[in-house]
């Protein structure tokens, strides 16, 4: 039987938390570009409505799968805005994304069993993997093509141990937004392969450029997609902790059950905070949005005038992965950056192989800090 720590150890991990760690034992003025939480306070009528809450008694507990009206209201959000037709019967509200995530691949991973990543990929996906007792296995993504899906490769991959395959759409770290058509190719290989597609689209609200529409909406034949969501990147809600699993299958009854015996369920005044982000004005959000995508216009803009920087232009999410022409491993060089330099990015490496040599940047930072950022980043190039 596995030890406690083996059974989470991820050494591709270890090389992001360095750098928050470092960062967070440094006293100097550091620009902080390597966490994805954006820099926006949850907005005030979000709050007044957990407040209120709380004051009229909504302080118990809830049904395992979350309460009524926000599960309607994911399943409504779901529908209009990303064309993944759902039912409230079909939501189960949880603690964050990463619950969601967790309980998605418990559900669904067997012992021995494979998920399938495409690589550069968000390192909890082997983790959680791992937690399952299967086996995470990265699919990389072409560099050439700035890493966007290759639906050939991933196909390819799929074998009689494929349980699931992870989608994270957009990407982090890069912040692509794959193609339709290649959505389409993976989400009919893996029901070919009796395999479920896991759409983590937590971010899927801060889209750019390209399509917009959930994984779900996309095919013909959803009954091999599970969604994942959170209103903490979208909404500014990362410590309000509420996400969701929605699909019309089996796993969204079997996550139900297996968090009846761990957190039961979503804190009440969290899903009435989340209510309310959700059903409430929306102005809020919108305004965050546009702040995001001026951010990544800026960051391209700053890529394209630096020389030995490169990058896949970011179509959603709040992410660059940035090629940056020093010597040295990723961690190697986000060291020296910050070290020497004082701009803290997270290392390409800690989010698979394929992302070794690259850095990657979170915009969820105000303009000022970004401009600083970059120009610490180009007195290191002319220093190199």
């Amino acid at each position: 039987m596995p030890t406690p720590t083996a059974r989470v150890r991820d050494c591709s991990r270890s090389s992001i938390r360095v750098m928050f760690d470092l960062a967070q034992a440094t006293d100097r003025d550091l620009v902080r570009l390597e966490v994805g939480e954006p820099d926006f306070d949850t907005p005030e009528h979000v709050i007044d409505a957990a407040a209120t809450a709380a004051r009229e008694g909504a302080t118990h507990y809830t049904s395992n799968a979350g309460l009524p009206d926000l599960r309607a209201a994911i399943a409504e959000t779901l529908d209009r805005d990303f064309s993944v037709p759902t039912r409230p019967d079909d939501v189960l509200v949880t603690t964050g994304g990463m619950e969601a995530l967790h309980l998605a691949v418990l559900s669904m991973v067997n012992p021995g069993e494979e998920l399938l990543v495409p690589s550069p990929g968000w390192p909890n996906y082997w983790t959680q993997a791992r937690l399952a007792d299967g086996v995470a296995r990265a699919v990389p993504m072409p560099a050439e093509t700035g890493f966007d899906l290759d639906a050939t490769r991933l196909i390819e991959a799929m074998g009689a141990e494929t349980a699931a395959v992870m989608l994270c759409r957009p990407s982090n770290p890069t912040g692509r937004v794959a193609d339709a058509d290649a959505v389409r190719a993976v989400v009919e290989a893996a029901a070919d392969h009796d395999a479920y597609v896991i759409a983590d689209e937590v971010y899927l609200a801060l889209t750019y450029d390209g399509d917009s529409r959930g994984v779900a909406g996309l095919v013909d034949d959803a009954d091999h997609v599970v969604t994942v969501g959170s209103c903490s990147k979208s909404h500014a809600m990362t410590g309000w902790r509420v996400g969701w699993v929605a699909g019309t299958n089996p796993v969204v009854d079997e996550a139900t059950k297996v968090r009846e015996s761990t957190t039961a369920c979503t804190s009440s005044i969290a899903q009435h905070a989340a209510l309310a982000a959700l059903t409430g004005p929306q102005e809020p959000f919108r305004e965050m949005y546009a702040a995001f995508e001026e951010r990544r216009d800026a960051v391209v803009a700053r890529v394209d005038d630096i020389d030995g920087l490169d990058c896949p232009r970011p179509e959603g999410a709040f992410y660059a992965f940035l090629d940056v022409d020093l010597p040295g491993t990723s961690l190697e060089v986000a060291k020296r950056l910050l070290t020497d330099y004082g701009v803290v990015l997270a290392p390409g490496g800690g989010f698979g192989d394929a992302g070794e040599g690259r850095l990657r940047l979170s915009f969820a930072n105000s303009l000022d800090r970004l401009h600083e950022g970059f120009d610490r980043i180009e007195r290191a190039l002319a220093d190199a």
